[in-house]
């Protein structure tokens, strides 16, 4: 078993199909599924792939295919970039005179 009962979990829903959606939807919107993904407690032991039904934190029940255990963010702000680093020190220097007035 992936997730065990009682697990943090994610899973996955269509909630519209393309035919679905309503007619004022943009057309490049219109091609494509309403599609959920909810995080919740599993009620019941299951693999990745499954229908399984889960609570959420404000207690409402879900259900949705299992995709993943315990998951996390991964987003990012990218890589530094070294040109806005100076931005800052230059500005620093231009409102407030730089060092002697921190």
């Amino acid at each position: 078993m992936d997730a065990k009962r009682g697990d943090w979990v994610i899973v996955h829903n269509t909630v519209l199909n393309p035919s679905q959606r309503a007619p004022q939807v943009p057309e490049d919107t219109k091609l494509h599924p309403l599609e959920m993904w909810v995080k919740g407690f599993i009620d019941e032991d299951a693999n990745i792939g499954d229908l399984v039904k889960i609570k959420t934190i404000t207690g409402r029940d879900i259900k949705g295919n299992l995709i993943e255990v315990n998951p996390y963010y991964t987003h990012d702000y990218g890589k530094c970039i070294p040109e806005l680093l100076q931005i800052g020190i230059s500005a620093r220097e231009i409102l407030f005179g730089g060092e002697l007035n921190d």
